[in-house]
């Protein structure tokens, strides 16, 4: 079945990164902009459809909880992007309550890879501490009901561009052997995090 999967797979992956610099290049809130953030969503869901049944097949839960963390910055992010009111649906909490959970059961795989001496525990604290932040930000901006205006915007941001960091890291961890591997894992985060954090500022400072 991977021999299926894995083709769709990564078409899915160019399509999707494809579509995130398009969307980051072109006006905000024009159609094309529009057009490439939901070309991204898509790309997206395939990404998530086919890493899934992957993962499990090998029997790689560290490539599942990868995919979870992925599917769900995209899906938050064009969900902030189409709920003006900033009310959240019972699919929005249900996304919440599986990211942050997928973000403790990153720890706990975590210790388990630092005790067999796999140096995989380290991608999975970063992304581990990263799903729990995330998820926690999105439930307090719900609960708070402050996810409209500029709020909104500065959610739909951070989280499609922490997806499209998702999408660069396996493309460089596809296509690009070095050691030790964990490298490649965190450091699109360590160079484009601090991007958003300005990004934010500027949005929500009102500097359009």
């Amino acid at each position: 079945m991977i021999q299926y999967l894995l083709p769709i797979h990564i078409i899915a992956g160019s399509v999707a990164l494809i579509a995130a610099f398009l969307a980051l290049l072109v006006a905000k809130g024009k159609k094309i902009h529009i057009l490439a953030g939901r070309a991204y969503f898509l790309g997206m869901v395939v990404i998530f459809l086919t890493a899934i049944p992957m993962s499990i097949i090998k029997n790689n839960i560290f490539l599942f909880f990868i995919a979870i963390f992925s599917f769900y910055m995209a899906f938050s992010g064009i969900r902030f992007a189409r709920n003006r009111r900033g009310i959240a649906s019972f699919l929005d909490w249900f996304a919440v309550a599986l990211m942050i959970l997928s973000g403790i059961s990153m720890w706990v795989l975590a210790v388990d890879l630092f005790l067999g001496n796999d140096s995989r525990y380290i991608t999975l604290i970063v992304y581990g501490s990263i799903a729990i932040f995330l998820g926690y930000t999105d439930f307090k901006a719900y609960k708070n009901k402050s996810a409209t205006g500029k709020g909104r915007i500065a959610r739909h941001l951070t989280n499609m561009m922490a997806g499209t960091i998702a999408v660069i890291t396996a493309v460089l961890v596809t296509n690009i052997n070095i050691e030790p591997a964990w490298i490649w894992w965190i450091l699109p985060t360590v160079i484009i995090a601090p991007a958003i954090v300005w990004w934010n500022r500027r949005v929500l400072g009102g500097n359009n």
